[in-house]
């Protein structure tokens, strides 16, 4: 994904928060309950691989049931996506299992990103594919309101209202009615860490930011980078702003903000970059090179090298496991502790990425309902880097503890999260390359003494995007 995506979620046009309102009306206590239960689910990461996750819905019975799908022999279809390297080789695996079953045969069409202008040269092509998975809740409603979007039949309806908590089903809906199926989801309030350096270090896992502080300085003394960081794609900055915003602010805000109903300029802001700032701006705190290296590196470079990597830790989604050497065990070489909590309590963001049908056909609906199930989420799962909203996807069907308990922590949450703030906002604010957010960010990244001047200009571009 963008590692598009990504329990915290992200991006979106002004409008379409309208269709989230479970996720816009939940408080603060509700995102505190989450941040606790996803503490607590990752807590003992290296304990054995059983699921011990006892959540109705979570169990074995799950896996044996099969969703209903015709025949479709002779049926071509096509689907879109960003996802590259093993994400997208996981994600094929799903898709030929659709096809044994049903007959059809599906392509994968590789995307760029954003995904939503691609879709509008193939539209404008005559050549759309049949689903595209769009990472931004913003992109199905600009997918609707251009006419490109279909609404899922009844089967696929159905397959939701069964495995999906109605938060999951809104943030797919436009207008009342139902266009996306989410598919995949991250938790995004994740810091991944070399156990090694750790261990060589004496340094120990944060729980709040000046914890994490001293972690870093605690690395920094033993001869390691603190951090990592994938500046190449400003999604991953965008990431560190809303977990440090949504905890140091509250959730109140962070839902004013993601819907420009608060200017950039607000006090709110100014404090989270300050905090940004207290890593961004500390000399060799992060790994040199940051602005050209894309999301996978940020990773693979935390887990290479030894017990002298070019950094300790990486903030990442749940996702980042695909980037992480197979010779390093997960909950044993390669751990994770939830992002520190700024404020009161810790952050809570999610993202996703929903199957939106854009060819409408027997063919297409069948696929978007085989999306929805339980039987193609854990086939995927089994296979590691990916994260069902799904509540009946099996817990056990997740590949190793640490997997399990973040899973069991985006289940358990409920509707109680917020979604990725830029994946709220319009496109040409939060979710282009070079531009808006991203490009201000990896700027704020390159000076982070300009708090000040960095306000100013998100200001100025969130305006314009946000039509005043």
């Amino acid at each position: 994904m963008r590692m598009t995506s990504s329990t915290i979620l992200k991006r979106r046009s002004p409008e379409r928060d309208k269709a989230a309102p479970q996720h816009r009306r939940a408080a603060k206590a509700a995102a505190a309950v989450a941040a606790g239960a996803l503490a607590l689910s990752l807590t003992a990461c290296g304990g054995d691989d059983k699921d011990s996750s006892g959540s109705p819905g979570n169990t074995e019975e799950a896996a044996a049931s099969k969703v209903t799908l015709p025949k479709l022999d002779g049926t071509s279809l096509e689907i879109a996506a960003v996802w590259t390297g093993a994400e997208q080789a996981n994600f094929k695996k799903v898709l030929a299992e659709f096809e044994k079953r049903t007959g059809a045969k599906v392509t994968f069409v590789p995307a760029q990103d954003p995904i939503i202008n691609f879709i509008g040269s193939k539209v404008a092509g005559g050549q759309p594919p049949d689903i595209a998975m769009l990472p931004q809740p913003g992109a199905i409603k600009q997918a609707v309101d251009r006419g490109w979007a279909k609404p899922l039949g009844a089967e696929a309806q159905k397959e939701l209202g069964e495995n999906y908590s109605q938060g999951w089903q809104d943030i797919g809906k436009v207008g009342g009615k139902q266009y996306g199926v989410y598919y995949k989801a991250a938790n995004k309030s994740l810091v991944w860490y070399n156990n090694q350096v750790f261990e060589n270090a004496g340094a120990s896992e944060p729980e709040t930011w000046p914890d994490l502080l001293k972690t870093a300085q605690t690395v920094y003394d033993s001869g390691v980078t603190p951090f990592s960081a994938g500046g190449a794609e400003g999604w991953t900055l965008t990431d560190w702003f809303e977990n440090v915003y949504l905890s140091q602010a509250g959730p109140e805000k962070y839902d004013q903000l993601a819907k420009h109903e608060i200017k950039w300029t607000d006090s709110s802001v100014k404090d989270a970059l300050t905090t940004l700032a207290q890593v961004w701006g500390k000399p060799d705190y992060i790994a040199k090179g940051a602005l050209q290296t894309d999301f996978p590196a940020s990773v693979t470079q935390v887990f290479t090298g030894g017990d002298q990597p070019k950094a300790a830790m990486v903030a990442a989604g749940d996702f980042a496991q695909v980037n992480i050497p197979k010779s390093m065990k997960i909950g044993t070489d390669a751990k994770v502790f939830p992002f520190p909590a700024v404020g009161d309590n810790g952050p809570v963001v999610s993202g996703g990425d929903a199957a939106v049908i854009l060819e409408d056909s027997k063919g297409s609906q069948a696929l978007a309902t085989w999306l929805a199930s339980p039987d193609a989420a854990q086939i995927q799962a089994k296979l590691g880097g990916y994260l069902s909203p799904n509540k009946n996807v099996p817990n056990s069907a997740y590949p190793n503890a640490v997997q399990q308990r973040i899973a069991k922590a985006l289940i358990d949450a409920g509707d109680d999260f917020r979604f990725d703030m830029s994946d709220q906002a319009p496109q040409a604010f939060g979710g282009t390359p070079g531009k808006g957010e991203w490009k201000i960010l990896q700027d704020f990244l390159k000076n982070p003494k300009d708090v000040a001047g960095t306000q100013q200009k998100l200001e100025a571009e969130a305006a314009a995007a946000y039509g005043g």
